[in-house]
């Protein structure tokens, strides 16, 4: 397990060098950098507010960075003009925490929808694009099915066909267990790790739920204070001896994460007299 910045790897598909955002007069990233390596899961962790989604955000180009470079497949995103930004894009699939499904559309119109926004294809394609990606989910037979009749599990697999229905170099999945059942967070694993190896796609994991990231990341970085706290193997920061890798994985209430916001003197606060020496 390393706690020093990676070093350069000739497979990073997303590179990121001395990235620093300070938000609302908060700093997120204080010089961080780190390494995906090309069709590898890797997951990205920490404490709450720590930044994780922000970085997605800079990886997609939707926040510049106040410095620092983020490379996408040799690309430095946050200097890319409008148009190649919006290609490189084209080759990222995101699924949301909520799964961001079209209230209005079928399970099939959802999938469909990249494709129709992006590209003029006969329907006998897409049709068969859109049910190919349903199969590789398990839902080609709930193509007719509409959001409210899903299952949380069932709408985050949908989300997941229409994540990859152009076939993205580069899948960013943000918090995708929350509120799923066992049944639903198993099936979402396998899924992760089952394209991610059939398809060579590299991706990015944002979770909190160590015992799952464990059994679909390659690599886990910890972000803390902006910087990386720690990376490795899940197995190697499991093992992991500092202070912030034990709270964290271990789930102590007290430690780099203190319990008390920072206060005055509780005392003071209370309104007792000030105590003489």
């Amino acid at each position: 397990m390393s706690h020093a910045n990676p070093p350069e790897r000739a497979d990073a598909l997303v590179e990121v060098r001395g990235l620093s955002t300070v938000l609302n007069g908060k700093t997120i990233f204080d010089r961080l950098d780190l390494d995906i390596p090309r069709g590898r899961i890797v997951a990205i962790m920490g404490p709450s507010g720590t930044g994780k989604t922000t970085l997605l955000r800079h990886i997609t180009g939707q926040l510049r960075p106040d410095a620092g470079e983020i490379r996408v497949d040799g690309h430095d995103v946050p200097t890319l003009p409008r148009d190649a930004l919006f290609a490189l894009r084209e080759k990222i699939g995101y699924l949301f925490q909520n799964s961001a499904l079209l209230t209005d559309y079928s399970v099939f119109e959802n999938v469909a929808f990249p494709l129709r926004q992006h590209l003029r294809l006969p329907e006998e394609i897409v049709r068969n694009v859109v049910l190919t990606k349903l199969q590789a989910v398990g839902l080609r037979g709930a193509a007719g099915l509409m959001p409210h009749e899903l299952s949380g599990g069932m709408a985050r697999r949908v989300a997941l066909a229409r994540a990859i229905v152009r076939d993205p170099m580069l899948i960013l999945y943000d918090e995708p267990f929350v509120g799923l059942d066992p049944i639903a967070l198993n099936q979402i694993l396998k899924l992760i790790r089952t394209l991610n190896d059939t398809l060579g796609i590299t991706s990015i994991l944002v979770a909190h739920e160590f015992d799952a990231v464990a059994r679909a990341a390659d690599e886990v970085y910890l972000i803390a204070g902006g910087k990386v706290a720690a990376h490795g193997t899940p197995a190697e920061l499991a093992r992991g001896e500092s202070a912030w890798t034990k709270q964290f994985f271990g789930g102590e209430a007290d430690g780099p994460v203190p319990f008390q916001y920072p206060a005055r003197d509780y005392a003071a606060d209370l309104g007792f007299p000030e105590r003489t020496r």
